[in-house]
């Protein structure tokens, strides 16, 4: 390890980040294990495939600086980085290889098709998983780089489906806003049209009592006339009838006037 004390500041940060996405890596397929439902399943298993994407991206990292500085390094130095480095990869391997485990495994579950007497399952999952140990460095370093591809693809469909899921619930929240405000003119315009109605009823009532209140006066004013009309027809056939001229209203026959010399 004393090899190792040249080892510049930024390869040992890198290093501190892929031994803490190692550590919960290591923590997450533990909680997989233990995991029944297959949503959470399926959940924790994108979480740690971007855990594997960022590892990656470390160890690509990781790689470049160990390039960049090997001119500088003594042998030694770089020779143990570059096992560091194989180390980690074939780390990220092992997880990988979990990885493709578990999302067969869900797979299989979802659409129903275990096979607990013929044992495909189990040659299926040996051609496509290959233990690590019993690769050599150039393959674990082909094998992860094709399942860290594989893994990219995986997660840019994701990604897609995440942004097209976006566009749709935004298209959907666009569309509800637009039917939010039509339905809000709509219940303006009712309240208009029930202000208007009940202004109307209010204006029709105030007609009705006025008609009414004339058709009374006209009423009385006719049986007035009427009355009087009676009055002067009675009057004209009877003249001489006492009990006409004690009707209210007609005053009392005119007194003849004399003159002072015929009193006299």
């Amino acid at each position: 390890m004393d090899s190792l004390s040249s080892v510049s500041v930024a390869l040992s940060d890198i290093e501190g980040q892929i031994k803490d996405i190692f550590r919960a890596l290591s923590n997450g397929y533990q909680k997989l294990e233990k995991m029944k439902d297959s949503n959470r399943q399926s959940r924790l298993l994108e979480e740690l495939t971007g855990k594997m994407k960022e590892c990656k991206r470390l160890i690509k990292d990781f790689d470049r600086e160990i390039k960049e500085e090997e001119s500088r390094n003594p042998p030694d130095t770089n020779r143990l980085l570059n096992e560091k480095k194989q180390s980690m990869i074939k780390e990220l391997n092992s997880y990988v290889a979990l990885r493709k485990t578990y999302a067969n495994s869900l797979e299989n579950k979802r659409v129903d098709l275990f096979d607990a007497g013929g044992g495909g399952g189990d040659v299926f999952a040996k051609e496509n998983v290959q233990l690590a140990s019993s690769m050599t460095n150039q393959q674990l370093v082909d094998s992860g780089n094709r399942m860290m591809d594989d893994t990219d693809q995986v997660i840019e469909r994701s990604k897609k489906v995440v942004e097209d899921t976006i566009n749709v619930g935004a298209d959907t929240a666009a569309a509800l806003k637009a039917q939010t405000e039509q339905m809000s003119r709509i219940v303006n315009e009712l309240d208009s049209i029930h202000f208007s109605i009940k202004k109307a009823s209010q204006l029709v009532k105030e007609i009705g009592r006025q008609v009414a209140t004339d058709r009374c006066i006209l009423a009385l004013l006719f049986l007035i006339v009427c009355g009087v009309i009676a009055i002067i027809i009675v009057k004209l056939v009877h003249p001489g009838n006492k009990d006409i001229r004690d009707i209210p209203g007609l005053g009392p026959p005119a007194l003849a006037r004399k003159l002072l010399w015929d009193l006299n």
